[in-house]
């Protein structure tokens, strides 16, 4: 792994801050459109159900193999993975941000299919091929572009408006609860030490100033999953 990519890595992971936000805010952030969307929506706001079956692995949702493979680069770009420490790719972002487009999200498809066009009209007048096909180095000479507001053929959204909003998205469904399709085997959480939301705390816990470590890793559907054991 580049020292670029460290960089990029060290970003997002700062940027996520306590391993309490991940699990917490960001989840709440994924899908705080949802009660204002539900009008438009009905069908498709919702927020998953926490005992349904785990997302599929892929797309489908929403996005065309075309439009996927271009979301899956970008972000692997913006997250790349390394040995032992998971990248977008590994955490199934594509499959977040798939299955937010479908549901909380469906208000940005067309942000979505018009910035990812505008992205490879810009990178085929510039580099001649679409940003699936670019190497590493010249992708991230693109995204730097569309970071810095310098990429031409961007009208609606703005080249930067499109950049940011992917990088969110991409923090999402790094460290949102894998209920969302992304984290998967909690491997966001792994990354910034957040051991995922505990069935229970107890007194030694609440009372300890030390670092909360205690394993397992639990997501909402394994809640659900317990619960109904129980019963």
């Amino acid at each position: 792994m580049s020292e670029h990519d460290e960089g990029r890595r060290a970003f997002i992971v700062g940027a996520v801050g306590a391993g309490a936000v991940a699990g917490t805010s960001l989840v709440q952030t994924a899908y705080a459109k949802t009660q204002s969307t539900k009008t438009d929506h009905p069908k498709t706001a919702e927020a998953p159900d926490a005992g349904r079956a785990e997302p599929f692995d892929g797309h489908g949702a929403f996005l065309n193999d075309e439009h996927a493979a271009t979301v899956a680069a970008f972000v692997e770009r913006l997250m790349p993975g390394a040995p032992g420490k998971p990248g977008a790719r590994d955490a199934n972002v594509l499959n977040y941000i798939d299955l937010a487009l479908a549901g909380a999200y469906a208000d940005q498809q067309d942000f979505y299919r018009r910035g990812l066009a505008q992205l490879d009209a810009y990178c085929r007048k510039t580099l001649n091929q679409p940003f699936v096909k670019l190497g590493a180095a010249q992708q991230d000479e693109v995204i730097g572009a569309l970071e810095q507001g310098k990429a031409s053929e961007f009208t609606f959204p703005t080249a930067q408006a499109f950049f940011n909003t992917l990088r969110t998205h991409t923090m999402e469904g790094m460290f949102a609860d894998p209920v969302y399709g992304g984290n998967k085997d909690f491997g966001g959480w792994k990354l910034v030490g957040f051991p995922g939301t505990q069935l229970y705390y107890t007194p030694a816990d609440l009372a300890s100033k030390q670092a909360f470590t205690r394993a397992p890793v639990t997501g909402l559907q394994a809640q659900a999953k317990a619960s109904t054991k129980r019963a």
